[in-house]
């Protein structure tokens, strides 16, 4: 576990961060707001906090890992959330359903990846993968709506990647992106990933090995500690290392440069000031940032700047964010942003 004083800058960010970085992407409140009254952006991302509590108390009351879990859950109902809950001893309420979708998601990656093989044009093999990847990021438990719809009815992944929102998405440079992709690759590519199951192995993966099989290095970044159903760098290791062959290679794709880095982080949004030393030295000599997901491509980093190419992926899942865009619940976000060779 990382601890605050071994975390620093991300040192790929524009310089002087000072002027240029500012983790939060929506403002909640401006210097002409009265600072004794919350903001209506305030008061509604209180409520979305508090909507989430009774599927967190759920969770926590089935936790079997906990003694006396039901009254602890109670207990941390009536306070915060994933603070409480390590202070009550609850280290990851989600951890049950993160197997479990885990272990569909890696019977279903093989199958995956050769329809994405399959398609012999480039460009529209590429847009199947981004498509993979907002298909699978649906798989977030930290929305309320998703929540419940998930534990109704579970989450088919090839349906998902079907009903996508039309283009074009509230924010969508994939033309550009596509065209860039036709035209160079990038030596070493940093991705922030986001949820366990399909998101990360049925999204992220198959767009990573494409990566890979290009002659690209990649380096995942995912959270030291859980949060939600964030996939963390332990279960990362043992994800990748059960998709591996005995050859060390995904499905065909040599494995070798793939890297995975605990991001020193703990929660579901990310700010970037505040990185492990061991993301830091491997990410100083990347070319493409990726950060995918809401938590920390939109919510927060969609304006963040860097030294190198960006691009923020993700889905709206939170209405208070699709009316800060100016877009609908479930819009996808394809951000990318090339850096300017006088900028290097």
């Amino acid at each position: 576990m990382e601890s605050a004083s071994e975390l620093v800058e991300f040192p790929l960010l524009l310089t002087p961060i000072d002027s240029h970085y500012r983790a939060c992407t929506i403002p909640y409140r401006f210097p002409s707001d009265n600072p004794r009254k919350p903001t209506p952006t305030e008061i509604s991302w209180i409520d979305l906090f508090l909507n989430s509590i009774p599927s967190f108390k759920k969770r926590a009351e089935s936790d079997t890992s906990v003694p006396d879990a039901a009254t602890k859950a109670e207990k941390f109902a009536q306070r915060l959330r994933e603070i409480v809950l390590r202070e009550l001893g609850f280290r990851d309420i989600f951890k049950k359903v993160k197997d479990e979708e885990n272990a569909k998601a890696i019977s279903l990656f093989e199958s995956v990846v050769n329809l994405n093989d399959a398609i012999e044009d480039e460009g529209k093999r590429l847009e199947n993968l981004v498509r993979g990847i907002f298909a699978g990021n649906i798989f977030d438990l930290g929305s309320a709506q998703l929540a419940e719809v998930f534990s109704k009815d579970g989450m088919s992944f090839l349906a998902s990647c079907q009903n996508l929102v039309p283009r074009p998405w509230v924010i969508d440079d994939l033309d550009t992106f596509k065209m860039k992709w036709s035209k160079k690759s990038w030596k070493k590519v940093v991705i922030f990933v986001d949820n366990s199951g399909a998101d990360v192995i049925l999204g992220i993966l198959p767009f990573a090995r494409e990566l890979l099989r290009r002659g690209s290095q990649v380096v995942l970044a995912a959270n030291d500690l859980p949060s939600i159903n964030d996939v963390t760098y332990s279960e990362l290791i043992e994800i990748i290392s059960k998709l591996k062959d005995e050859e060390g290679r995904l499905v065909g794709v040599s494995a070798s440069n793939l890297l995975i880095a605990n991001s020193g982080n703990d929660l579901p949004v990310i700010d970037l000031t505040r990185v492990s030393q061991e993301l830091a030295y491997l990410a100083s000599d990347a070319d493409l940032v990726i950060l995918e997901g809401m938590g920390r491509g939109i919510e927060t980093n969609l304006y963040a700047q860097f030294k190198c190419d960006s691009l923020k992926i993700g889905m709206v899942k939170h209405p208070e964010v699709a009316q800060f865009l100016g877009g609908r619940l479930y819009d996808c976000v394809f951000k990318y942003n090339e850096v300017s060779s006088l900028q290097g």
